[in-house]
């Protein structure tokens, strides 16, 4: 069954400065701060090795999209692609799986947000705050993605700035401690006493942290360019975001060697306090908090157009999802169904959603890495990238992708599996068991 749709197009007005910054917001550079401590836990204080590991899987897969907007610069993202390449019943899975992941990442950032905010102001109830979150982003998000492309730049200078004064008041630490020849060393990357299996388990740790880069597919409509535009800045972002989470995990590791925290959880915050006092505490505890707002809001304006693409090939129901305003051209009904279920955090753990979001998250990369290898092998698409590009990459990727995929907690497969089953019986209703085929947009 072909679908002919004219008019349900969004509108392009991002640039390739626009579109690396959103990329960043996605991924939330801050967030190495606030995950430093756990992943020094696992790692057994190799935390800058372990981003080393995560950088270069997620590179691999970054090269993938690339490679799959070149071909398909649509809203879907590893829906479209998996859909385009290997099977469209199977697209609608992986489809049906990112939807758990892009769901549950604006919901899990405002929970995050809202705790930090909890912490510095106990006397207000959390719940304001997440309610606060969700109002904030989804009215910026309706209004379109211009309004919210300039909000995201200031979030971003601001996030970039402290990532920026943090790495110079350690440097100046560990100088004043250590001479300038202590910010050479090997330590933040080897122990000869921690296995590589530690490293490891904080490098799964530590992918989780570059969520969120390959989100930026799904503005491909709105972006000038976008088969020239999206694959750079998809691979920018991955390799900015690789090396300040590296160089960041570096200086703290040189200014705190020893991973003994009070709070595992704030180990960031007492370098800072260590480094910078009160006030540069609290100005990364506000970064924090805004690094958040800023992710919050592109992730529900990607899920709004995740839910836009299924809409718009009938794969949900077209007159709600893929709907666009018609004079902001937002899909206003997803922005504000991805603002409702926010609200689901007040009834969940962090632990809970994080799981789930990597389930979703890991399946996608997965999917898109051997799409990209399938791609290497269709004699239809213009696409000769080399054995090394073509068949190295996407599979180094692919194993990458699985293995974090399989070594997520048993709670996450369960509920990850679970949420795949309601999928399979949704689209097996669609299309009658399979006997007729899943709907298709003509291009």
């Amino acid at each position: 069954m072909t679908i002919h749709v004219d008019t349900q197009h969004l509108k392009r007005t991002l640039g390739p400065v626009s579109v690396v910054l959103f990329g960043l917001a996605f991924i939330a550079p801050l967030i190495v701060f606030g995950t430093y401590g756990v992943i020094a836990q696992a790692s057994q204080n190799t935390v800058a090795l372990s981003y080393v590991v995560a950088s270069v899987g997620i590179i691999f897969t970054a090269l993938s999209y690339g490679r799959m907007v070149r071909v398909f610069p649509a809203a879907g993202s590893a829906y479209t692609y998996t859909r385009k390449m290997l099977n469209a019943n199977f697209g609608f899975m992986v489809g049906w799986a990112a939807l758990l992941d892009y769901f549950f990442i604006p919901m899990l950032i405002w929970l995050l947000g809202a705790s930090y905010l909890n912490v510095a102001f106990p006397e207000v109830p959390q719940w304001c705050w997440i309610t606060g979150f969700i109002v904030s982003t989804t009215v910026l998000n309706i209004l379109g993605i211009q309004i919210a492309n300039r909000f995201n730049i200031i979030l971003m200078v601001v996030q970039l700035s402290i990532i920026a004064v943090f790495i110079a008041l350690c440097w100046h630490y560990v100088s004043a401690a250590n001479g300038p020849g202590g910010l050479l060393s090997a330590k933040p990357f080897f122990n000869a006493e921690v296995p590589f299996a530690a490293t490891m388990a904080g490098a799964a740790i530590a992918a989780y942290s570059f969520l969120g880069f390959d989100a930026l597919s799904t503005l491909s409509e709105e972006t000038l360019e976008p088969k020239k535009t999206i694959p750079k800045a998809i691979l920018l972002v991955a390799l900015i975001g690789g090396g300040l989470y590296v160089t960041s995990a570096y200086f703290m590791h040189l200014a705190h060697p020893q991973a003994v925290f009070e709070n595992i959880d704030g180990a960031a915050f007492e370098i800072a306090k260590m480094i910078g006092g009160d006030l540069f505490f609290s100005v990364v505890l506000a970064g924090i908090i805004l690094a958040h707002f800023a992710a919050g809001l592109s992730f529900q304006a990607s899920v709004g157009r995740l839910m836009f693409a299924l809409g718009r090939d009938h794969l949900l129901p077209q007159r709600v999802f893929g709907y666009l305003h018609p004079r902001y051209k937002t899909p206003v009904f997803n922005i504000m169904l991805a603002g409702a279920f926010g609200l689901v955090g007040f009834g969940l753990t962090i632990a809970t959603a994080t799981s789930l979001v990597n389930f979703g998250a890991f399946l996608a990369f997965t999917s898109v890495n051997l799409c990209a290898l399938k791609l290497t092998f269709d004699r239809s698409v213009g696409d000769r990238p080399g054995v090394l590009r073509g068949i190295v990459c996407p599979l180094a990727g692919a194993i990458t992708s699985g293995w974090m995929l399989i070594s997520l907690d048993k709670d996450a497969l369960i509920l990850g599996s679970l949420w795949l089953l309601a999928g399979l019986v949704y689209l097996c209703c669609m299309t009658r068991l399979f006997q007729r085929p899943t709907p298709e947009v003509a291009a």
